[in-house]
């Protein structure tokens, strides 16, 4: 289990797995996966009656925000979001990495009729991107990861937000109130579990989360915001013990099964300027708009705060850490799929460009990063001679 929770591993069985999909779906094998992809799984005697694709991408996926939730509750409690001169920096730097990838998309698609996409470059996957800092950056600063790690953490606040807000069609209030009930039970659960794991009290908990999932799909909110709002009302340490479990299935299954299946997608085969537009949006605002947002808000939040308590990040940092910012897969993919649901080809697309982006990102990432790892290592080093000449002397 402890090989399935490294970053890097996670990091790896990502890229895999998206890359596997893409493949298949251009084989022979395509269309077969791709029509079982579509094919409906109802629950008799409910409501409920989703394809495949939905199960991953609503039901699946919400386990994986649940596990995003406990670690944002976890970093606003004890972690590197606990107080405010703690997370305006980083906070700074990720206003500057979802508003800079949207204005570009806008500027791009501007006339398109699909402008309403402006969410999909704004996300950071967190997962991958720590896993490539785990490949690439073995000695950098810890002061360096806990900034990437807060702002990613931000990064997928503004995500659930955008998520909650915009994509969000015809709220019915009664299952909405109806699954308010479901959040506040499971807290009260929750409490209950004290330091101790009790059976029934877990079995329990897992019914009326299913419910309470089952209530914001019917709503008409995303049901993934089901997740989340569960995440945040457990109590912290149970809740924390909870993801420890979970974190194996949500790195070796589920982020990879949901990859795997928005990566399932037929290369168009068209000249590259029959390409919508949506495509060169993502494209360049994935990585060139992080870079320019993460590094402009990173340097502006240098400026803030004591001096004394300011964070010593160079220009190279800063670009090493847009670069990471720019990987956005899962909710980027996600988010893409609800931009897009009406309009296959485009979101067909838009799953390319996606890949495509966060795997420039990737590159340009690993290069700074390596470099700077590099750079760290030459300096110690340095360090150490100059105090062994002095130590000798």
């Amino acid at each position: 289990m402890t090989f399935i929770r490294s970053e890097r591993v996670a990091a790896l069985f990502l890229l895999v797995a998206a890359a596997v999909g893409l493949l298949l779906a251009n084989t022979p094998a395509g269309p077969a996966l791709m029509s079982l992809q579509d094919a409906h799984l109802a629950i008799p005697g409910t409501p409920l009656d989703l394809s495949v694709g939905h199960w991953i991408s609503d039901g699946l996926l919400a386990i994986f925000f649940f596990v995003v939730a406990v670690e944002l509750k976890n970093e606003f409690a004890v972690g590197q979001l606990n107080s405010v001169s703690k997370a305006v920096r980083p906070a700074i730097a990720a206003l500057g990495g979802v508003t800079v990838p949207a204005l570009i998309y806008v500027a791009v698609t501007a006339g398109s009729g699909y402008e309403g996409g402006w969410p999909i470059p704004t996300a950071t996957d967190i997962a991958f991107a720590l896993g490539v800092l785990a490949v690439f950056g073995k000695g950098i600063p810890s002061r360096l990861r806990i900034f990437i790690l807060a702002l990613a953490i931000l990064d997928d606040i503004v995500a659930i937000l955008i998520i909650a807000v915009f994509f969000t069609a015809d709220p019915n209030l009664l299952f909405i109130g109806l699954a308010a009930v479901g959040v506040a039970l499971f807290w009260l659960l929750s409490r209950s579990l004290g330091g101790r794991y009790r059976v029934p009290v877990a079995i329990v908990m897992g019914l009326v989360a299913v419910i309470t999932w089952s209530l914001t799909y019917l709503s008409g909110v995303h049901a993934t915001i089901a997740g989340v709002a569960l995440g945040l009302a457990m109590v912290r340490l149970p809740a924390m013990r909870v993801r420890h479990v979970l974190e194996p299935v949500t790195n070796g299954a589920i982020l990879p099964i949901f990859a795997f299946s928005a990566a399932l997608v037929a290369i168009p085969q068209v000249a590259p300027g029959e390409l919508a537009a949506p495509f060169w949006g993502i494209l360049i605002a994935l990585p060139v708009g992080k870079i320019i947002g993460i590094s402009l808000g990173g340097w502006l939040s240098s400026y803030v705060g004591p001096r004394d308590r300011r964070p010593h990040l160079n220009l190279h940092a800063l670009l090493a850490a847009g670069a990471l910012g720019g990987v956005g897969f899962t909710v980027s993919l996600l988010m893409n799929e609800l931009a897009f649901a009406g309009t296959e080809e485009v979101a067909d697309e838009g799953t390319l460009a996606v890949l495509l982006g966060s795997s420039i990102s990737i590159v340009i990432a690993a290069v700074l990063v390596s470099t700077l790892a590099a750079y760290y290592k030459r300096l110690r080093a340095l360090r150490e001679t100059a105090v062994d000449k002095l130590r000798s002397a």
